[in-house]
C-alpha cells in the first residue's frame, strides 16, 4: 500500500501550472518515500511498551530503580539513541540537559528536583548550528500529578510521541543533512512545560538557530471520546504571530497584514503541504491556536523565547485515556494504558514528523530581509537577499487570497534576488518568498513585514 504513494504525487504535480521561464527542479524527491516506507510501527509499538512498562514517568517519581520511574525511563530513552549512534558509526551527538525546579513557588510541583530532558543531535553537513528539533515528553500523570508513586504508564500521553521521536531518530539515521536534526525527550511537561522552558533557554543561550520544533504529544489514539474512529487525520496547532514580537511590529501589521503569517503558521504550513505531496492519504488539520483551548504543550516554551513551534497530534482524544488514575467506574474504563494506542496510526504521525524534518534540513537556509512593495499599483513586487549557498536552484514567490490557509500559487525564478507579479494587486493577496535547492527541497516560506523603499 506504501508504494501507491508515489504515484499519486507524481500525477498531482502533473496538472500544476508554474509560470516560470526557468527549468524548476525536481518536485518530488524519492528519498521522502524511502522514510515512510522504513519506518516501523513494530519498533514503535515496543517502544511505547517498554515505556508504559516503567510503571510511572511521573517528573517526580523513582531516579534511582533501573525498572520503575522517570529515572530508568531517561536511561533507557539515553541508551536508545547511544545504540542508534553505534549503528550510524557515531552519527549522533548524545546527551542530558538539566534544570532544578523547586517547589517554592511551583504549585504542581511536590519537592525539588531535575528535571532531565534527553538530546540527540544529528549533526548538519552545512549548518550544523541550525537545527530542526523533533521532541516527545518522557514523564506522564495520572489525576494528580502531585502523586508521583501511583502506576501512571501515560502509553499514549506521551509514551507515543517519544517512541515516535525515537524512531524518527533511527530512520533519520541513515542520512546526512544541511540542518542538524535533534532529537528530544522532554521531562516536566505535565507541572508546567519545564523541560522544554529548560531546553529553549539553552539553546538560546547556545546561540542555536531553529528553523523549527516539532513537538508531538499523543499521537496514538484513534478513537475520540467523541465518539469518532479516525486514522488518518491529525491536528497541527501554531500560534498566528511571534510572543516576543515588539509593538513596533503590531503597528505595522494593522496596515499590511499578516495576522495569521508568523513564524511557526509557516511551519505548519509547511508541514501541511510536505504531507499533502508525499502522505495524501492522511488529513493534516491546520488549529490556528498555539494549543489546546486553555491548554499547552511543550512547544510553547519555545514559541516564547521567538523560535517556530508547533504541536503535532491526534485529531479525536479520548479524556478517559488521558491524566486519568486506572479505575473502573461505571462501567467505564479510565486510565492511559496500552490498550488505547493504536500502533498503526502512531506510525503514520511518526512518518509525518519524519519527511517534514528531512525536508527542512535538507532545503537551503529560508530567504533573508524578504520586502515587499506595490501600493497603489497593478503589480507586485517581492525583494530578498541573494542566498550564497551554491545548492540554492532558485525561489518560489508565493501568493494566495487573504483568506486562503495555504500558499496557492506560485512564480519559480533563478538567478535573481527580486521579482515582480503583473496583474497581482497587492491588495488582494498575500505573499511570501521560499529558498528552493538543487533536490527540490524548500525552505519555509518566509512572509514580508517590510516594505521596499525607493
Amino acid at each position: 500500500m506504501k508504494l501507491l504513494r508515489i504515484l499519486i504525487p507524481v500525477l498531482f504535480f502533473a496538472f500544476i501550472g508554474i509560470s516560470t521561464a526557468q527549468q524548476a527542479p525536481p518536485q518530488l524527491d524519492p528519498r521522502i518515500y524511502e522514510i515512510i516506507e522504513n519506518t516501523s510501527a513494530e519498533r514503535i509499538e515496543n517502544d511505547i511498551r517498554k515505556l508504559a512498562g516503567f510503571g510511572t514517568r511521573n517528573t517526580f517519581s523513582d531516579t534511582l530503580s533501573e525498572t520503575r520511574g522517570i529515572g530508568a525511563a531517561r536511561r533507557w530513552i539515553k541508551a536508545e539513541f547511544e545504540k542508534i549512534s553505534e549503528e550510524c558509526g557515531g552519527c549522533l551527538e548524545v546527551f542530558y540537559q538539566k534544570d532544578l525546579v523547586t517547589k517554592e513557588g511551583n504549585r504542581r510541583v511536590p519537592k525539588d528536583a531535575y528535571v532531565v530532558n534527553v538530546v540527540a543531535i544529528l549533526r548538519g553537513t552545512d549548518y550544523p548550528n541550525s537545527h530542526v528539533i523533533m521532541s516527545g515528553d518522557i514523564d506522564s500523570r495520572a489525576s494528580d500529578t502531585m502523586d508521583f508513586e501511583i502506576d501512571a504508564p501515560g502509553a499514549n500521553d506521551n509514551a507515543s510521541g517519544m517512541a515516535g521521536t525515537i524512531e524518527a531518530a533511527r530512520v533519520l539515521s541513515k542520512y546526512k543533512f544541511k540542518h542538524s536534526v535533534a532529537f528530544v525527550g522532554l521531562s516536566g511537561e505535565e507541572q508546567g512545560l519545564f523541560g522544554g522552558a529548560g531546553l529553549a533557554k539553552y539553546a538560546q543561550e547556545n546561540g542555536w538557530e531553529i528553523v523549527g520544533v516539532l513537538n508531538n504529544d499523543m499521537i496514538g489514539n484513534i478513537e475520540g471520546v467523541d465518539g469518532i474512529i479516525d486514522n488518518r487525520t491529525f491536528r497541527i496547532f501554531s500560534e498566528p504571530t511571534p510572543a516576543n514580537e515588539t509593538e513596533q511590529q503590531r503597528n505595522a501589521r494593522r496596515f499590511t497584514g499578516g495576522e495569521v503569517d508568523g513564524i511557526s503558521r509557516q511551519l505548519a504550513r509547511y508541514i501541511h503541504k510536505q504531507v499533502k505531496t508525499y502522505m495524501p492519504e492522511m488529513n493534516p488539520m491546520m488549529i490556528y491556536r498555539l494549543d489546546r483551548f486553555g491548554r499547552g504543550g511543550h512547544h510553547r516554551p519555545f514559541n516564547d523565547l521567538g523560535f517556530a513551534g508547533v504541536r503535532i497530534m491526534e485529531a479525536h482524544e479520548n479524556y478517559n485515556r488521558q491524566h486519568q488514575d486506572i479505575r473502573l467506574e461505571d462501567g467505564i474504563e479510565y486510565g492511559d494504558v496500552i490498550e488505547g494506542v493504536n500502533f498503526d496510526y502512531a506510525e503514520k504521525l511518526t512518518a509525518v514528523n519524519a519527511i517534514s524534518l528531512a525536508g527542512l534540513a535538507w532545503a537551503p537556509p529560508a530567504p533573508k530581509d524578504v520586502r515587499i512593495g506595490g501600493a497603489v499599483r497593478p503589480s507586485t513586487t517581492l525583494a530578498w537577499e541573494e542566498s550564497n549557498d551554491p545548492n540554492v536552484a532558485g525561489y518560489k514567490v508565493y501568493f494566495r487570497l487573504t483568506t486562503s490557509p495555504t500558499w496557492d500559487s506560485f512564480v519559480y525564478v533563478s538567478g535573481v534576488n527580486e521579482h515582480t507579479l503583473e496583474g497581482i494587486v497587492i491588495d488582494n493577496y498575500y505573499f511570501g518568498v521560499a529558498a528552493v535547492g538543487k533536490d527540490g527541497n524548500e525552505s519555509p516560506v518566509v512572509f514580508p513585514f517590510r516594505q521596499i523603499r525607493r
